[in-house]
């Protein structure tokens, strides 16, 4: 099996190549400048194309949430445009397709886990223009699978759980909100459940394969409960680490406004695929251990 993933540097795409690689899986990561998302359509199939794929992922996406809500063209441009460039390649290249979105698709103001069939309602730009993506994708490739996360963390990249060790190495306290609350979702994790996916497309052809998922932890945390273990994890390790201040979304104001419920049910991804992410717990002391001892060494 192939598998071309756009972008090179993200979380999703180092965590593809390196899972893939130990499963025997051919990974090809494609970025700027061989792919760019804002050009033509018949630039974008054209370099797709090139790479002979089995599976397109389109992992690559403009993700930067609050300087979207400033920078809209931009985040329109790679999130709706470059997206359905990308499922109409897959269609007329003939490969089935897996596009991340997220959890920002929604306001956050149901009480309890989002299902798949409930109501879109983004708040922010970024938001807004993952969905859109998301309906332009569908439409372009029936092929293809949407796969919703969230709270995404890695040894890779930029994601909270090394903002908190940064933070760490020169704070003895860190506040983190505690009214936000979603299943944090490792990036490896995510790679191996992809990488079980793509297999169910290219070796069955039901409907019931294709769609919108929900694809997150089983288990579920807040921001500031997350920030507890992360610490807890580190300092086992001889890691950096602090005590954390739980504080409120309306002590933390940022430009894009996030939603306080990000929980996301995966029984329909369970259900049909047969996967279901373990307990993100699981996850983080995998991280942990990978960055403190690089750190180390």
């Amino acid at each position: 099996m192939r598998i071309l993933v756009t972008g090179r540097d993200g979380q999703v795409a180092r965590a593809l190549l390196e899972r893939g690689t130990g499963q025997g899986v051919d990974v090809v990561l494609l970025g700027r400048p061989e792919l760019d998302l804002t050009a033509s359509s018949e630039a974008i199939g054209v370099a797709l194309a090139g790479q002979r794929p089995d599976v397109i992922v389109a992992a690559a996406a403009y993700t930067a949430v609050d300087r979207a809500e400033s920078e809209p063209d931009q985040a329109f441009a790679v999130n709706v445009r470059g997206a359905e460039a990308v499922a109409r390649s897959a269609h007329l290249i003939g490969v089935p397709l897996i596009h991340l979105s997220t959890d920002y698709v929604f306001d956050g103001e149901k009480a309890t886990p989002y299902v798949e069939s409930d109501a879109a309602a983004p708040r922010t730009v970024y938001g807004a223009s993952k969905l859109a993506g998301e309906r332009l994708v569908l439409a372009a490739q029936l092929d293809s699978v949407v796969l919703r996360t969230a709270w995404v963390f890695s040894p890779f990249g930029g994601n909270f759980v090394r903002t908190m060790l940064r933070l760490a190495e020169s704070r003895a306290e860190v506040g983190v909100v505690q009214d936000q609350r979603g299943n944090p979702t490792g990036a490896l994790d995510i790679a191996d459940a992809v990488l079980a996916i793509a297999a169910n497309l290219l070796s069955n052809s039901s409907p019931d394969l294709r769609g919108v998922f929900h694809m997150a932890s089983c288990a579920e945390a807040t921001w500031s409960t997350f920030a507890e273990a992360i610490f807890a994890r580190s300092a086992e390790r001889g890691g950096p680490t602090a005590a954390v201040r739980p504080i409120s979304t309306a002590d933390y104001p940022t430009p894009a406004p996030r939603p306080a419920n990000s929980r996301l049910d995966c029984a329909r991804l369970a259900a049909r695929h047969g996967v279901r992410l373990g307990d993100w717990r699981d996850a983080l002391d995998t991280v942990i251990t990978r960055l403190v001892t690089s750190s180390q060494g």
